[in-house]
């Protein structure tokens, strides 16, 4: 990379005023205008804006300025402070939001029972004129609509006007055309019916003050929705402590968690959450670290062992040295991913946005076209006609379905996997994930545990289970070998106490040998065994077996006859088998990739169904073999965890790390998983195919209503039905397609993948 590549930096803003597609689409362009903006992504779900830029090529508030100057508010997001003020404004915004429609409503209420009531029931409309004239309830009716339009609605023409006049008209530009078109008509019907063409003196104050109060009621439930969408992340925010207990000088005193600075001594007591990620000094406990790992069972947590803020202690006390705080802890790079996801931009939406940034215009365009049509050509009264038309156009053709389709379901479905353990690194993995046809896997700490363990051991007549193996494992804690560590493990966790031993002596490739208790004990292979003369054709047949299962067999002599057979192996994951079996039937094909020998991978994947193995690979090879299964079989997942991994995590159309792996591997991933459970891969591949199905149904509601209902609104079906859309329908429909399109993504809040966790339950 070169030196203005590394000078660029991520920045993110909060934009207010956005309503639609074309909002997006005007707030983009005005800000990759800007000098030293290089990139630019907004998101009409978040309210966010994505800028990249040169550190030290962008100007301070030139950003800010450039949104103000379209007509929108943008404030820089630097931390959690930042966060919390936005979350208390939308608070407040959403509480004038339910005020202003409450009062629409009730000033709407009369003139739309009288006006409906009179409609229906031609007895009240005569008893009604009989009762206030024509006249009066004309300027009765001229009263609600102006406290309603100028009142609660006037934050349509606040906005929606100089947008107009810029040239660059938005939905509210739309919405303050056709309902100030509606009202401008009926007060000159009103107050001046003689400027009016004889016989066109209507009025249409109620479809002006309907359609105010429908479009408020819908963006109040639009604003209600998209809090929702984005509780996972309010959820993982709330996991973190507001105070700690600091320990300074022996003193314990709770300060704010902001206080906290590394290297400072923390106290948890039962039942509190970690404050910040840590090391434990004193004590022991066990942790409940379910929202990282998925794992039910809380984990013991000794003197040296790590702690991770959010999580929760259970039964026990202890001291911890804290060792990242702030914008450095597991949980804050975790809601930093879930955010950077949800604020992406999916290939998808490329096509969306070029629409919609000449929708609007287009739009007007039609409105103008059918008021012209039916003033010119259509029945009397036309002029009347030519309005109420132009009007419903104008409203029906509000493009923030369209603009809310895609950023919706990526919010809730990057929620939903975070909830399940499953981080996009980039939110266009999404997409990528769900066009995946081939998941191929690394073996070592992905398929199996990383590292060697004692599986079998076979024991001769005469001797004792526990006796070979207290032996074997006494001699074994001298040597170096990882086969060693892993017999030495096991001798200790079945309770066995090790012996002295003397006369250690290794041959690197053979095996090792010592006196203990008395007697001389020899392990190593059979190679090993022939040289000191040991006949083990007795463990012949067992061996082989062993050794087409992948494991390493160690023979044991004691005083030279044959006393054991120890069989270690790098064990397979006890949910590896139930993932793959799970991505078969999702129709996906699966391959391992692994630089170990042919024989032992050949076996683990014998073992799990692996459909193919490529086996003996370096890091090279891994790649050449990604880019020959792409070729073969159509996109490639891989899945992997160690430093070697990294390359084909990046190469890979969708890179998933285990949250076990190196920081490397993670950082060339696209999805990170939170826990060893491969499971949570069939989780991934499982939210990304609904998160898509969610929005391409989105995306059809969205364009299927905005071309089914502009032709009906110009009157396209006046001549043959005598069908003409009201305005006030118009709006309800309008609304109603936003709030299909929220609660639709909000399904995804439901999505249970398809195996079941450790626990019984789902995943996560």
């Amino acid at each position: 990379m070169g030196s203005a590549s590394k000078a660029a930096s991520l920045r993110e803003y909060a934009i207010t005023g956005m309503t639609c597609a074309s909002c997006v689409a005007r707030v983009e362009k005005a800000i990759a205008k800007v000098d030293g903006v290089s990139a630019v992504a907004v998101n009409l779900a978040t309210e966010r804006a994505s800028v990249t830029a040169q550190a030290d090529g962008l100007a301070e508030g030139a950003v800010e300025e450039a949104a103000r100057r379209a007509g929108y508010e943008a404030r820089l997001v630097v931390d959690a402070e930042d966060r919390n003020a936005l979350e208390d404004g939308k608070s407040t915004e959403l509480a004038a939001l339910r005020r202003a429609t409450v009062l629409s409503a009730i000033l709407t209420l009369p003139i739309f029972v009288v006006e409906m009531g009179g409609h229906a029931i031609p007895a009240v409309h005569s008893w009604i004129a009989l009762l206030f004239g024509h006249g009066g309830l004309d300027v009765a009716f001229f009263a609600l609509a102006t406290a309603v339009l100028f009142g609660p609605g006037f934050r349509f023409h606040r906005l929606g006007i100089p947008n107009l006049l810029r040239g660059t008209p938005d939905m509210n530009s739309l919405v303050a055309i056709g309902t100030l078109s509606a009202y401008g008509y009926s007060t000159l019907a009103t107050f001046a019916p003689s400027v009016l063409p004889a016989g066109t003196a209507n009025v249409y104050f109620e479809a002006a003050t309907v359609i105010v109060t429908l479009i408020l009621a819908g963006r109040y439930l639009e604003a209600v929705s998209r809090g929702r969408t984005s509780a996972a992340i309010r959820r993982l925010v709330g996991l973190q402590p507001k105070t700690a207990r600091r320990i300074d000088r022996g003193v314990v005193a709770d300060v704010p968690l902001g206080d906290i600075r590394i290297g400072d001594r923390v106290q948890v007591r039962p039942g509190e959450r970690v404050p910040v990620d840590g090391v434990v000094v004193e004590g022991r406990s066990h942790v409940d670290e379910a929202m990282i790992s998925g794992e039910p069972v809380p984990v013991l947590k000794t003197v040296g062992a790590e702690v991770v803020g959010g999580t929760v202690n259970t039964t026990g006390s202890f001291v911890a040295r804290a060792t990242r705080i702030g914008a450095d802890t597991l949980l804050a790079q975790i809601v930093r991913m879930v955010e950077s996801a949800q604020g992406a931009k999916l290939p998808i939406q490329t096509l969306v946005d070029r629409i919609t940034a000449y929708f609007v215009p287009a739009v007007l365009a039609v409105a103008a076209v059918t008021f012209v049509a039916w003033w010119m050509a259509g029945p009397e009264p036309s002029l009347a006609f030519g309005l109420v038309n132009a009007v419903s156009v104008l409203i029906v053709a509000c493009p923030c379905a369209m603009g809310l389709a895609t950023p919706t379901s990526i919010m809730v479905g990057t929620g939903r996997a975070a909830e399940l353990g499953v981080l996009f690194r980039r939110g266009d993995a999404l997409q990528a994930l769900r066009d995946v046809r081939v998941v191929a896997f690394d073996k070592t700490g992905t398929l199996t545990a990383g590292g060697p363990a004692l599986t079998d051991l076979v024991v001769a007549t005469g001797f004792e289970r526990d006796t070979v193996l207290r032996l074997v494992a006494s001699v074994e804690a001298l040597s170096e070998h990882p086969a060693a560590s892993a017999i030495v493990r096991h001798a200790r966790e079945s309770g066995l106490h090790l012996s002295t031993v003397e006369g250690f002596s290794a041959e690197a490739g053979f095996g090792v040998s010592a006196r203990c208790e008395g007697r001389r004990i020899a392990v190593g292979a059979d190679r090993y065994m022939s040289r000191l003369g040991v006949d083990v054709a007795f463990f012949a047949r067992q061996a082989a077996a062993f050794a087409d299962t992948g494991k390493s067999p160690l023979y044991v002599a004691v005083d030279g006859a044959p006393a054991g057979l120890v069989a270690v192996a790098d064990p397979v994951r006890p949910t590896s088998k139930a993932a793959i079996e799970a991505l078969k039937a999702m129709g996906l094909r699966t391959v391992m990739i692994s630089g170990d020998n042919r024989r032992t991978a050949q076996a683990v994947a014998g073992q799990l169904g692996i459909d193919e193995v490529r086996a003996e690979m370096l890091p090279a090879d891994k790649l050449d073999a990604l880019k020959a299964l792409r070729a073969a079989g159509g996109p490639v997942a891989f899945v992997g965890d160690g430093i070697n991994d990294a390359p084909a995590l990046a190469e890979a159309d969708a890179g998933i790390a285990v949250g076990s792996g190196t920081d490397i591997a993670i950082e060339s991933a696209d999805v990170v998983l939170m826990s060893n459970d491969l499971r949570v891969v069939v989780a991934a591949l499982g939210i990304s195919r609904a998160s898509m199905r969610n929005i391409e149904q989105n995306l059809f509601w969205a364009f299927a209503y905005n071309v089914a209902l502009i032709p009906v609104a110009a009157g396209a079906l006046h001549a043959g039905f005598g069908i003409l859309l009201s305005p006030m329908i118009a709006a309800g429909a309008m609304a109603l397609s936003s709030v299909f399109v929220l609660t639709n993504a909000l399904r995804l809040r439901g999505y249970a993948p398809p195996v079941p966790s450790r626990g019984g339950g789902e995943v996560g």
